[in-house]
């Protein structure tokens, strides 16, 4: 029996799924690929980004024209600002999954000189150059998790992506699309290397266009709870359906979550003549804000952050309007997902996150107010400033 995934990229032989490719524009992502852009994918966390991505690199490689691989950068996250060992990360997954999806590879001999003679700050760009040499067909590149890695190590992997632009198809991958939670335009970087402030704009500004992954329709949320209706026989009652859009406006892992919870794991839903009705979708909500589960405990780390702060308390005050917010913070929380901008201007993104930030926000005040009264007494009693 398929289930509802909450974890990882969708498998559409052991999951409900909406056919990844059906969300995207593939005419437009066909065309940019043909044109030889380099171009961005960002959508919020847990949306099905790289679902897509595998999906297209299968659909190119299948379908003959172009060879394409995907790399994940996110492994290389942990070296922070070393470039030279996040480079180490970078080629070595990048080398193994060339040999996995075009069965090209470069010899180790190659790969030490490509080293010698570039370093960490060439040898991705002289790494893709030969690889583009030596694959027969042109090379479309995705690059998941682009915004995990930081400071210099990100700065260098687009200034290198862009140095070989000009090569392109024969000396370096003919497209590349770069995936991630934002906009590269909206990075700013620092580099500690240069002691100062580098926007991905300037970094990478070879961009083509944009691209955005949206939540789910209506239609789409139906689409996909009637898979289980039509494996199983038991019913979503449309009222269920109705809440499950209201409680989430289409956020792919809540719509997910809820219809797992309701169906796999309360008792009464896995009885499977049972209906799934309006009132079980509201208790799968409860257990899953109540279990602080892993997608939801990520809105209280994000809550942490000032510029999140900034924006979301005057919200919930309804005084948004008399507060100066940069643009800038705004931008960032509707790519984070956290709010939407509609006819009303702008609001929490969903039912579910209304509660649950709100909750979150005053944990957080209430762990902040107690720090520092704890550390003021200890100053205090111990009749020294010195910390």
């Amino acid at each position: 029996m398929r289930f509802f995934n909450t974890a990882g990229p969708v498998n559409c032989a052991k999951h409900y799924c909406l056919p990844p490719l059906q969300r995207l524009d593939l005419e437009e992502i066909l065309n940019l690929i043909h044109q030889e852009k380099y171009f961005v994918l960002h959508a919020p966390r847990q949306t099905g980004k790289t679902s897509c991505l595998l999906a297209l690199m299968e659909y190119l490689n299948r379908e003959g024209i172009y060879s394409a691989v995907y790399l994940n950068v996110e492994s290389a996250q942990a070296a922070r600002e070393s470039v030279s060992d996040a480079m180490h990360v970078i080629i070595g997954d990048l080398e193994r999954r060339t040999a996995m999806y075009t069965g090209q590879t470069l010899p180790e001999k190659l790969l030490s000189s490509l080293w010698s003679v570039n370093g960490p700050f060439g040898v991705l760009a002289a790494a893709l150059s030969e690889m583009s040499a030596r694959i027969p067909r042109p090379l479309v590149l995705f690059i998941d998790e682009i915004d995990s890695l930081v400071g210099d190590s990100l700065i260098s992997v687009l200034r290198q992506l862009r140095s070989g632009y000009d090569k392109r198809p024969a000396n370096f991958p003919s497209s590349i699309v770069l995936c991630g939670v934002r906009d590269v335009r909206d990075y700013r970087i620092h580099s500690e290397r240069e002691k100062s402030v580098i926007t991905g704009g300037s970094a990478f500004n070879i961009k083509a266009k944009s691209l955005r992954l949206g939540n789910f329709s209506t239609e789409e949320v139906k689409q996909l709870c009637m898979q289980h209706t039509d494996e199983t026989r038991q019913a979503f009652q449309k009222e269920a359906l109705t809440q499950i859009w209201t409680l989430t406006c289409g956020q792919p892992w809540l719509v997910n979550a809820l219809a797992y919870e309701v169906c796999f794991e309360m008792i009464e839903g896995k009885d499977r003549i049972r209906p799934i009705t309006a009132n079980m979708i509201e208790e799968a909500k409860e257990r899953l804000i109540m279990r602080r589960e892993t997608h939801l405990d990520q809105l209280a780390d994000k809550l942490k952050e000032e510029r999140v702060r900034r924006v979301i308390e005057p919200m919930l005050e309804g005084t948004l309007m008399d507060h100066e917010v940069p643009e800038d913070d705004i931008s960032y929380l509707l790519d984070l997902g956290l709010i939407s901008r509609g006819g009303e201007g702008l609001q929490i993104a969903n039912l579910i996150y209304r509660e649950v930030i709100p909750r979150q926000l005053t944990l957080t005040t209430q762990y902040n107010l107690e720090s520092t009264v704890s550390r003021s007494f200890f100053i205090m009693s111990d009749g020294r400033l010195d910390l």
